[in-house]
């Protein structure tokens, strides 16, 4: 069967779509959901018909948006994460979105094709928040295997 990484982060945004304040990040979003998709070990996105998730709830708070995917292993996501053209969108994060106050990202391992939900995703890091790294969501500074290794 074998298993996949994935991942979810959420941020408050400083002010709607649409505003000037978050038109720079707004005009990025294809250029490195395409940088995603060209990277070794990228499986999905989640994704609406506009091509991005930043119409798709994650609660009832507008200005919070979700991404979430999933990757063939712990280094491919790292690697676009960390070490592509993402790192400086990543790094300037601090203009677009709310400092947050409590975790905002988790991983977890799904079987191979299991494509999870948002609510699912929404679990995972109200766990992660509440007890920190395990087996069930983590983080890249404490890794758990896939189930079986």
């Amino acid at each position: 069967m074998g298993f996949e990484l994935a991942q979810i982060n959420i941020g408050r945004l400083v002010a709607p779509i649409g505003d000037p304040r978050v038109e720079r990040f707004v005009a990025q979003l294809d250029r490195i959901n395409r940088l995603a998709e060209q990277s070794a070990g990228f499986v999905w996105r989640l994704q609406s018909e506009a091509g991005n998730a930043t119409d798709i709830a994650y609660s009832a708070d507008p200005l919070v948006i979700v991404n979430m995917s999933v990757w063939q292993s712990v280094e491919a996501l790292r690697n676009f994460t960390y070490r592509s053209g993402h790192v400086q969108v990543y790094r300037d994060r601090g203009e677009w979105f709310e400092k947050p106050a409590a975790a905002s990202y988790c991983l977890w391992w799904v079987p191979r094709g299991w494509r999870p939900t948002v609510a699912e995703g929404r679990q995972r890091l109200e766990h992660y928040r509440e007890h920190g790294a395990t087996e069930t969501s983590f983080w890249f500074g404490k890794e758990f295997p896939a189930p079986g290794r």
